[in-house]
């Protein structure tokens, strides 16, 4: 290994793939593709594809892997998903492949058959893990595409002992909410237009991209998936995803109307993320001035947040536990991929490359 290796860092999901290239002490580049990996490990090969011709020095770099689309369906089981990934990118980048197996630390992806309740959907952990090291105590507050990370942190260590989807899911660590693919029905049962709440159409007919795409908060780099009823992303087709909820057309009612409407359903999600992000605290009994730290590209909620967690400060990832980003468009996108950036940076500190 030479004294300042490239080192490609990956985050594997479901429905994206994040990247980032560090060397020299520095971050090069950081993107995101989306990644429909339910439907093959071809859309995989595909990104993986694009990354390379995006960074030709790929093949000279260490890849530091963490993952989470071992979850979609194309896998009869989490083990055989990790094992598929694993192996692409075995296939694609040889034996400069490490696998982040959490408390596990790292593997070959050879090894990563044996290791894969270790290896699988800890990207979050990693995420988690850099945080603590680098920001002494604070929550996580990793708002994604489809879901949150709340996860609390103290003393150089994650808090939280569980470390599965499963156990998350009960302990409120993991909140299956986020800023695009979620669809509008999962939020509210009745929800509020015009005055009277109104139940909802329990129907794939919006997702909440509409909601923060209405609001004018989601950044149109992160509105990667296709919507609801695959028509454009422009403001009447996400009025018309919108009204479909309560059985209305977007004619039915003003611009402002759907505006409001649009706020009520970004209420439900953050009262839902508020309530759950109270539990971990209470949970931990983190101090007053113990920080939220922003993440995701649903960020933008953190201010709300942290006003409904009575003030609590809140700072973002990429400013105070990743301090890499040369430029403010680079921060936004470490912000987006920081499970990516995270696992590289750990690689480079627990081996030593910077």
């Amino acid at each position: 290994m030479s004294e300042a290796p490239l080192i490609a860092g990956w985050d594997i999901g479901g429905a994206h793939v994040k990247a980032c290239l560090l060397g020299d002490g520095g971050l090069h580049d950081v993107a995101q593709w989306a990644c429909p990996l339910w439907q093959g490990l071809d859309k995989l090969a595909t990104v993986l594809g694009q990354a390379r011709a995006r960074w030709p020095m790929l093949d000279n770099a260490w890849h530091a892997v963490t993952m989470s689309g071992e979850m979609v369906d194309l896998f009869a089981q989490r083990e055989d998903g990790v094992q598929a990934i694993a192996a692409l990118l075995a296939q694609t980048f040889g034996d400069a492949v490490a696998v982040y197996a959490g408390d596990a630390g790292w593997c070959s992806a050879a090894e990563a058959a044996a290791a894969w309740r270790s290896i699988a959907s800890a990207n979050w952990l990693a995420t988690a893990r850099l945080a603590a090291r680098r920001s002494g105590q604070g929550v996580l507050v990793d708002i994604g595409s489809t879901t949150t990370d709340l996860i609390a942190f103290a003393d150089g260590r994650v808090l939280a002992p569980e470390r599965s989807d499963a156990q998350r899911l009960a302990s409120g660590a993991l909140v299956y909410h986020g800023v695009v693919r979620t669809p509008l029905c999962a939020l509210a049962p009745r929800i509020a237009f015009r005055g009277r709440l109104h139940n909802v159409m329990n129907e794939f007919f919006a997702t909440t991209a509409d909601v923060y795409r209405l609001t004018g908060e989601l950044n149109p780099a992160h509105d990667m998936h296709p919507t609801a009823d695959g028509a454009t992303k422009g403001l009447a087709a996400t009025r018309q995803r919108l009204a479909r909820m309560i059985g209305l057309d977007a004619r039915d009612a003003s611009d402002d109307d759907w505006l409001a409407f649009a706020q009520a359903w970004r209420g439900a999600q953050l009262r839902e993320i508020a309530g759950q992000l109270e539990h971990v605290l209470a949970t931990h009994r983190l101090p007053a001035d113990a920080p939220l730290i922003a993440a995701g590209c649903g960020d933008f909620l953190a201010p709300t947040l942290s006003s409904l967690a009575s003030g609590r400060p809140f700072s973002s990832y990429a400013i105070s536990v990743c301090e890499l980003a040369s430029r403010p468009e680079q921060a936004a996108w470490v912000q987006v991929c920081a499970p990516s950036v995270a696992v590289a940076m750990l690689f480079a500190l627990d081996k030593e490359c910077f």
